[in-house]
């Protein structure tokens, strides 16, 4: 079902559980795995991703169609993950770097991620990274997106972006190398 299917199901009355449940699986699973890059932990991940949807579905009449229905909720997405991780920092009273040593600690014990050690070092030279960096790397890498959905999905420019994926991949190389 593409798009403006299912916006014509969620927004006739008749068939607007429906729409929003084919929603909801249409997009879990990329969502939950944008959240959880960026959060690591796994409870983190399955509240936050249950607070977008929630969001999704209050504003989905709100959507203006003027862009893809994915870029729009991956942008409250990453919006979640961001005041979540800020909220952490505030309610710790932490610095950037605890955050990240926090994090590192919990992908360290986590035992529902999979992965070798190289992927593990990966991830740990990503949570060095400042968040909005680490956000940048994550869309690019792992989820393949354009400099032009990132750019819809962030408000940021496409230079900018870049700009920002070049320092994260350096940053990166120099963990990895070091």
């Amino acid at each position: 079902m593409d798009d403006k299917d299912l916006l014509f199901k969620i927004r006739n009355p008749d068939t607007r559980s429906y729409g929003f449940n084919m929603l909801v699986r249409a997009y879990q699973q990329r969502v939950y795995w944008h959240v959880r890059k960026m959060v690591i932990d796994h409870d983190d991940a399955d509240d936050l991703t249950q607070e977008v949807f929630i969001k999704v579905h209050k504003s989905i009449d709100s959507f203006r169609e003027d862009s893809q229905l994915f870029t729009w909720i991956y942008r409250i997405a990453t919006n979640e993950c961001l005041t979540f991780l800020n909220k952490k920092r505030k309610r710790f009273f932490l610095p950037i770097e605890d955050i990240g040593q926090q994090l590192s600690a919990k992908l360290d014990s986590s035992t529902d991620l999979s992965g070798d050690e190289i992927q593990k070092k990966l991830q740990k030279a990503l949570l060095q990274l400042p968040d909005k960096q680490r956000l940048v790397f994550n869309m690019k890498y792992f989820d393949d997106l354009t400099y032009e959905d990132m750019a819809e999905i962030t408000s940021t420019s496409v230079g900018a972006l870049k700009a920002s994926y070049h320092h994260a991949v350096k940053k990166i190389e120099d963990y990895l190398t070091a």
